[in-house]
């Protein structure tokens, strides 16, 4: 146990016994925090795109949110996410890519889990410069039983604190546009909207400046 949320909720360090949790919960959040199992066709590829890397990439920023009736969220980071995503190219991507077909670029035919197959094999990894300030990245999901409790928000307060320690200068996230709750959450906890030209327009992306270690400690 890292950190005791109380009620039987704590968080603990990430294994690759957490793998199939992982994919469980990111599909049961993953259509904008709601459950996007009846979408997919693959119950797997949201967990191989979006949690399971960090894990696997980045261990020491991933962790498991347990309750009484086992993994109930997920806490994901990355210090430098240009370094991450390059990772993920070298790394990760390769194999997926033998073991995903793609579904072609016209998506009026994509059916399902399509729109992950495309991505798996025409990803982008560019960091967009209006990001530089905030070079760490991060992802929070959690299972109903698990909000309205404060987990959320002292999760990312430790995710904060780690990064800030390792010298980072800024945390950003990605929220889709239409997940007001987790908006309105993110902005509760210091979290602003980032608008510029350079970012693109799929979703929202929201930033957070982080002390230094030197000023944390005064």
């Amino acid at each position: 146990m890292i950190l005791d949320f109380g009620g039987g909720f704590f968080l603990r360090r990430a294994t690759t016994a957490d793998h199939a949790a992982l994919t469980m919960i990111c599909l049961k959040t993953g259509d904008a925090g709601k459950d996007a199992s009846g979408r997919e066709d693959d119950p797997d590829l949201l967990g191989l795109l979006y949690t399971i890397p960090y894990q696997v990439l980045e261990p020491d920023l991933a962790f498991i949110i347990d309750s009484p009736t086992g993994a109930a969220g997920y806490l994901l980071g990355a210090a430098d996410t240009g370094a991450f995503n390059a990772s993920l190219a070298s790394d990760w991507y390769p194999d997926l890519q033998r073991r995903v077909v793609d579904p072609g670029p016209d998506n009026s035919r994509w059916r399902g889990s399509d729109w992950a197959r495309y991505r798996i094999h025409h990803p982008d990894f560019a960091v967009p410069p209006a990001l530089a300030a905030y070079p760490s990245h991060g992802h929070i999901d959690l299972l109903p039983q698990a909000r309205g409790k404060g987990i959320g928000r002292r999760a990312m307060a430790f995710l904060e604190q780690r990064l800030a320690a390792s010298g980072s200068t800024g945390i950003h996230l990605e929220v889709m546009p239409e997940n007001d709750g987790a908006l309105r959450f993110y902005r509760t906890i210091g979290f602003r909207v980032l608008q510029h030209p350079d970012l693109p327009m799929h979703c929202v992306y929201i930033g957070k400046r982080l002390a230094h270690r030197a000023e944390a400690a005064r």
